[in-house]
């Protein structure tokens, strides 16, 4: 049996898809798709990590590397997918602001 410990860097500075994003409300928390499910892009790419999930792999419990700024963003999001998927467990690494990815993932190595 494989562990996969998650990793979702939740971050950035939200001028790539501007005007729909800003550095108040970056992209991974905007609703994008066409479909019915009315789920931002962060909440889909937890549906996609904890589909994973079967006999041979097991999920630690996700870690989540987001900056201050976008904390709540992130909790209210991930409160809204616990109906949905039951066995969720995230924790949240903050960084006080935002670096680049090398840092991101860094932190979320020393975690694990």
């Amino acid at each position: 049996m494989n562990q996969v410990l998650p990793v979702v860097l939740c971050g950035g500075s939200g001028t790539r898809l501007w005007p729909l994003s800003r550095s108040s409300f970056p992209k991974q928390f905007l609703v994008l798709s066409g479909d019915d499910s009315q789920k931002s892009l962060f909440q889909e790419a937890l549906e996609r990590i904890h589909s994973i999930a079967n006999e041979e792999i097991t999920l630690g419990s996700t870690v989540i590397v987001t900056n201050e700024e976008h904390r709540f963003l992130a909790l209210d999001q991930l409160r809204e997918l616990k109906n949905e998927l039951k066995n969720i467990e995230a924790t949240l690494l903050l960084e006080p602001s935002g670096r680049n990815t090398a840092p991101a993932i860094t932190l979320a190595a020393l975690y694990a």
